[in-house]
């Protein structure tokens, strides 16, 4: 160990035996040392991010396995912040040595300098190592998961359930990652915290055609901590909704361009909210002036019926961490309550910046981005009416069942496709539809949304931002829009 107190020309010669294959409380004397080292060279705040993945991706199409993709990454962070700005740096040397060059370099990007040779450099207190991987047993995830056999066996059934299932099928794809993650965070106002986190998804994609006649319709599942899931997923129903949605879309009629009322499925469907307005609640847009809610708190955004939350806690969610990447325990964040704005998504530099308090938000892809203000598991809540009450409230209009991909512009302009709709006639479902794609605003739409049903449910997403691409979970009842700008033929 070394000792509380040392001078700067005693760094070079520093032997520090911390544990190379695993994150522990070895690894606190070194990390101390280089926290004390930045905050000597004048640095207002600093943090390390250190990280070690285990990934792997396998791909069914037809009957043949095509694709087995590993993917190993060991490497660390450094945040360094001198007044309301910082810098990042990274590197893929865990060594003492190697994570003081990056912490040079990021000190130098700001300004700052390394103290003079006999300087003293007083270590930073870190607390004990707060343990979520220990704590919660997650040491014995990695070896538990599906062995690469055992994924393309599954797979493989599961693209011969498609072809049982589904007519005039054309292409019949089964994909299947595991992404393995250990995390450390230690910063300069003593955080020292670990975490294990293991994220699955499996899916179908299915292409269908009968002459002129086309339908695709793809179908995703994910979970995390369960090391069991691939080998409880039930391919079997997971086929027969992807082969029925494929089967209504196929001779589907083109729908007519104009505005209608709308009632849109649980689930994905909360893809909408998560675009339009959830990153507008991100602290990140607050600070470069792209959100229409930034002086909003407080006030009316959305229908008095919406109610919508942000959190990391919801069981097996994709989105559910135990403490985000900046080392903060996770919550619930209350965004809006009944139509009123409550809080913003908020990291350390969004509180930093913004004043809005951290909620447990900062996320990163991995050790080279830094983290930004980012969404978890994020869905509209449940509402007082039954399902049936939204489609008997509309004599004509639409329902999107599946929602597709879209875009988002920087102030909340939207536009989505809808793989999977259907007419409204008279409070009843109609015939099928398809080429829908959904048009709108984040202001004006928050506050068409007239009728929450209490079916919540809630579904695994990908979303890409500044701190790169980052699984995240979207969800809501069934809920109606009063209007919306339809696009078609």
């Amino acid at each position: 160990m070394s000792p509380t107190l040392l001078q700067t020309r005693e760094l070079p010669q520093l032997q520090y035996r911390f544990t190379p294959q695993s994150f522990d409380s070895t690894w606190a004397a070194p990390l101390s040392t280089l926290l004390g080292l930045g905050r000597a060279a004048g640095a207002a705040f600093v943090e390390f991010f250190l990280e070690r993945t285990n990934y792997i991706s396998c791909l069914a199409e037809e009957e043949r396995i095509t694709s087995i993709s590993p993917s190993l990454s060991t490497g660390a962070g450094v945040r360094v912040f001198k007044g309301r700005a910082d810098c990042y740096v990274s590197t893929n040397d865990l060594s003492f040595n190697g994570l003081k060059a990056a912490l040079e370099k990021a000190l130098s990007i700001m300004g700052l300098d390394i103290p003079s040779p006999n300087a003293f450099v007083p270590e930073v207190n870190l607390e004990p190592l707060r343990d979520y991987a220990v704590a919660k047993g997650k040491e014995a995830w990695l070896p538990a998961c599906s062995s690469m056999q055992e994924m393309g066996d599954i797979l493989l059934c599961g693209t011969d359930e498609l072809q049982k299932q589904a007519k005039h099928t054309q292409s019949r794809r089964a994909v299947y990652f595991r992404d393995w993650q250990e995390v450390m965070v230690a910063a300069s106002d003593g955080t020292f915290a670990r975490d294990i986190r293991l994220t699955q998804s499996v899916g179908y994609s299915l292409l269908c055609a009968d002459g002129e006649h086309r339908s695709s319709i793809g179908r995703r599942d994910g979970n995390t901590s369960d090391p069991s899931f691939l080998r409880s997923w039930d391919y079997a129903s997971a086929a027969a909704d992807v082969a029925e949605s494929a089967g209504h879309m196929l001779y589907a009629d083109y729908v007519e361009s104009g505005t209608y009322p709308i009632v849109m499925a649980n689930q994905f469907g909360g893809v909408i909210f998560h675009e339009a307005c959830g990153h507008l609640l991100e602290t990140t847009q607050i600070e470069r002036e792209t959100t229409p809610f930034a002086d909003k708190k407080g006030e009316k955004i959305a229908h008095e019926s919406l109610t919508a939350w942000d959190e990391g806690i919801s069981a097996e969610a994709f989105g559910t961490v135990d403490m985000d990447d900046e080392g903060m325990p996770v919550q619930r964040t209350l965004l809006i309550e009944n139509g009123i704005l409550k809080n913003f998504i908020s990291d350390r530099a969004g509180e930093m910046r913004t004043g809005h308090p951290r909620t447990g938000s900062g996320r990163r892809q991995g050790y080279t981005y830094a983290a930004a203000s980012r969404m978890r598991n994020t869905y509209i809540g449940a509402g007082e009416h039954s399902v049936e009450d939204l489609f008997a409230s509309i004599d004509r209009g639409i329902y999107c069942k599946k929602m597709g991909g879209g875009s988002v512009g920087a102030t909340g302009e939207f536009n989505f496709g809808v793989d999977e709709a259907y007419t409204i006639e008279n409070g009843k479902l109609g015939k099928p539809l398809k080429g829908a794609v959904l048009i709108g605003d984040a202001s004006d739409i928050m506050n068409k949304i007239s009728m929450c049903a209490n079916d919540v449910d809630l579904a695994a997403g990908f979303c890409g931002s500044v701190s790169g691409s980052i699984y995240v979970t979207v969800g809501q009842p069934h809920i109606k829009v009063d209007s919306i700008t339809v696009g078609g033929r």
